[in-house]
């Protein structure tokens, strides 16, 4: 499809491009210039929002961080900082940074017309970013005109609330694309690429308006050659296999804190359990009785102080035999809670070992990518020599056709 304006004839048909971005804010919002920008042009860049990260985190998780803190009753489960926690841990990233990019530099250059098309096309999607997805916060977007390219980066924290795991609102990017109807499935049919794929269709209809229309990438793939699109296979297959290996670890992570817990959790019953076996009778005080035989008669006599003291052991006898019932109940609560702890203890040691396993295997297969690729090598290798004997066999024909003898011993013969 062509669009014209004035005397220039535009091909309008033009690529989508989704990349995960480094998250490079300060560069992003041009705090400093590196060397593929163009500052005379970067007037002409939009800054939609650039928050500071740790105020963002405050606004969106404080509240659910106090609830969280307040029904901790051991101080070392307590969370300080909620931010630092995500950035050191190894199971969510702090943000995400979506770039999406209209054309390419061929097509769609900064400094044309159709750069300002792509560029008015990408400020009406942004607009309506927020509204489809609830559960991205953005804390820093940037639409440049500066660099080759008209392109958009967008950088947000996932969350979620309502959680049972956790802080109740706390940060989740596939819980928080889960949320907006991005359940994944296959292992190519992620909640991420669900989601990018659902944004470059918004995109796509915003383009339409603005006189473009969207040139799916994969209509070029019947064009590559098998080994390419093998190796492109590959590649995907090994990013996969990566993915569910960060999966699997960071569940196994997860998994050993549960375990940890739970051990703690143990030990808190047996030293409960240690403080009611030690809770007994002291007769101390009553073996100090002494009592005497008194004349004429079977009664014994003591001093005032020492029936007093005989009293006072006998009704602490009475109250410790009384709280005696109550005590073996604990003990036996207490018991049954301790070998529950044990069972799941085993059991997250099996789930653990399982996952385990399961990296093994993967880290198997990533492994064989290796030796996939010297298959490849040698396909490729056996098929330039097949093409190459093919050629040597038709200038034999040819030579042969004109008489011609082909081979040094040949000639050698027919000069003598």
């Amino acid at each position: 499809m062509r669009r014209y304006k004035g005397s220039d004839v535009f091909d309008m048909m033009r690529t989508i491009s989704a990349m995960v971005g480094k998250g490079s804010v300060s560069h992003n919002s041009r705090q400093f210039n590196a060397k593929n920008t163009d500052p005379e042009r970067t007037p002409l860049n939009i800054n939609y929002c650039n928050e500071d990260i740790r105020q963002v985190y405050h606004r969106l998780f404080d509240d659910a961080l106090e609830r969280f803190n307040d029904k901790q009753t051991r101080s070392d489960r307590r969370i300080d900082d909620y931010y630092e926690k995500i950035r050191r841990g190894k199971q969510e990233k702090p943000f995400h940074e979506l770039i999406l990019q209209i054309g390419n530099c061929d097509d769609t250059g900064a400094t044309t017309d159709v750069g300002a098309h792509a560029k008015a096309a990408l400020d009406e999607y942004y607009r309506g970013f927020a509204e489809r997805n609830p559960n991205l916060c953005v804390f820093s977007a940037h639409l440049h005109m500066d660099e080759a390219t008209p392109h958009i980066h967008i950088d947000f924290v996932p969350f979620i609330t309502g959680s049972k795991r956790g802080l109740d609102t706390r940060v989740s990017l596939k819980q928080a694309l889960a949320a907006q109807g991005f359940k994944g499935g296959t292992r190519r049919e992620t909640e991420w690429s669900q989601w990018v794929q659902s944004e470059k269709e918004q995109l796509a209809m915003v383009m339409e308006r603005h006189g473009f229309e969207w040139e799916h990438k994969s209509t070029h793939e019947k064009h590559l050659s098998v080994l390419e699109y093998e190796k492109k296979v590959r590649a995907e297959e090994v990013a996969e296999l990566d993915a569910q290996v960060t999966e699997k670890k960071s569940e196994i992570a997860a998994l050993d804190q549960q375990a940890e817990q739970a051990q703690a959790e143990v030990k808190e019953i047996e030293a409960v359990l240690a403080t009611v076996e030690k809770q007994q009778v002291k007769l101390a005080e009553i073996e100090k009785v002494q009592p005497k035989k008194s004349a004429l008669t079977s009664k014994v006599s003591m001093t005032e102080a020492e029936y007093e003291t005989l009293q006072t052991a006998a009704k602490k006898y009475v109250t410790y035999k009384r709280k005696d019932i109550g005590l073996q109940k604990q003990v036996d609560q207490l018991t049954e809670q301790l070998a529950q702890k044990d069972s799941f203890i085993d059991k997250l040691k099996g789930i653990i070992a399982g996952l385990k396993n399961k990296i093994a295997e993967l880290e198997q297969k990533l492994s064989s990518r290796d030796s996939i690729r010297e298959q490849m090598e040698r396909g490729r290798l056996k098929s330039e020599n097949d093409s190459l004997r093919k050629e040597n066999q038709k200038l034999r024909d040819v030579l042969a056709a004109h008489g011609i003898p082909f081979g040094r011993k040949q000639v050698d013969r027919d000069s003598r």
